[in-house]
């Protein structure tokens, strides 16, 4: 590929825009650097209009990463500007284009670039989710629209790799969801405490990200209601921004008498927030109804936190594998008994340990080495 101005052009979220798919855009960018690749990242003018986004703010308060070539040339939502989008990915000479895919969202502009582009450039889909958590009718045609314009399709989870399969036939990669190498370090647990105002004799529970109906925050909130674990000093403590109406977990908190012991931050979190929470807390749950994969893992692996996840094929996996965790059923009783068994102390301790032999398989270094691997020998389609 050296005979191109850039070995791979990267499409998809990244600075100014935020979220755990643009940062972990940046890592993946500087883990193909790091190997001696050429690498440039095209984003949005403009992702989703204001109709179709729930959250506060689209953009980042945080400053744009170091040593990476980010340019804005994409309007999601704006045919008309697409071709200046075209014409702008053939100015960089990428030998490798690779669409960042989470969303049907992004299928009529994926698309409609991609039949455009050079016959010469390699075309290369990495995605995050393939069936949505809230589908509509629509959203299997439009993945098979974008599957008409790629070379071939690399994913992060088993999960996704078994959804893509049944609209895709070509050539296709599975990895793994790689822990950011530039989270913060951990901190001392009772100093972290202290900074977030926090009881530090108190044990707590984290259930970090967006909340959404489909991860089961309900059910997580009813299991501090249930008799193992009404009486234990234990607190649930909630972080991320809510896209959905707050009042329903508000409601619910006050209706099962447990104001005292269960914190709603509807935030959005940066770097220095995530260090600080995942520093306090003891345990983080993930009491998914649904899911593919999830991008907490990984943070919850460097910050050495074992994990309590819903017994599904998004979050068991990895847990399993790396006895890193427990894993319940859907039910509030199950999910109770759960955390009491994960904050034993022997059982706590076996699960930290786990995570710490677990981790360096997670690196970026190990996904891009395998993902360049594969993508170099994949072949450009031939109509």
């Amino acid at each position: 590929m050296s005979q191109n101005t850039l070995d791979y052009l990267i499409l998809g979220p990244a600075h100014p825009f935020r979220g755990g798919i643009a940062e972990t855009q940046h890592q993946f960018a500087k883990a193909l650097q790091k190997q001696g690749k050429k690498v440039g990242l095209v984003t949005f003018t403009k992702l989703y209009p204001k109709l179709l986004f729930p959250g506060k703010t689209q953009l980042s308060t945080e400053e744009a990463p170091e040593d990476l070539s980010i340019y804005r040339a994409i309007h999601a939502y704006h045919p008309l500007q697409w071709a200046e989008a075209v014409r702008f990915i053939h100015s960089q000479d990428p030998a490798v284009v690779v669409f960042r895919y989470y969303t049907p969202f992004l299928s009529f502009v994926y698309h409609w670039i991609g039949k455009r582009l050079s016959k010469k450039i390699k075309k290369i889909a990495l995605v995050d989710n393939w069936i949505p958590h809230e589908p509509r009718g629509i959203d299997q045609r439009l993945n098979r629209l974008f599957t008409k314009s790629m070379d071939a399709f690399t994913c992060l989870s088993p999960g996704v790799a078994e959804q893509i399969k049944t609209d895709f036939k070509g050539p296709l990669w599975e990895g793994f969801h790689p822990i950011n190498e530039n989270l913060l370090p951990g901190l001392n647990q009772k100093k972290a405490k202290t900074k977030l105002n926090w009881e530090t004799e108190t044990t707590y529970v984290l259930f970090f990200g967006l909340i959404r109906k489909y991860k089961g925050l309900e059910l997580l909130i009813e299991a501090f209601s249930q008799k193992p674990l009404f009486n234990k000093n234990v607190k649930l403590y909630v972080a991320g921004e809510c896209y959905e109406d707050p009042q329903k977990y508000i409601q619910l908190i006050d209706s099962l008498g447990l104001t005292d012991r269960i914190i709603l931050d509807f935030n959005y979190k940066t770097k220095t927030e995530i260090q600080e929470l995942f520093s306090a807390s003891d345990i983080v749950a993930q009491t998914y109804h649904t899911a593919t994969q999830s991008g907490v893992t990984p943070i919850a692996y460097h910050y050495q936190k074992p994990l309590l996840v819903s017994n599904i094929d998004g979050l068991r996996d990895p847990i399993l594998k790396d006895q890193s965790g427990v894993v319940v059923e859907k039910n509030n009783l199950a999910i109770a008994e759960g955390i009491v068994s994960l904050l034993e102390k022997k059982q706590w301790e076996a699960y930290v340990e786990q995570i710490k032999k677990s981790s360096p398989q997670y690196r970026w270094s190990s996904f891009v080495t395998q993902w360049n691997a594969f993508v170099s020998e994949t072949k450009i389609k031939s109509s």
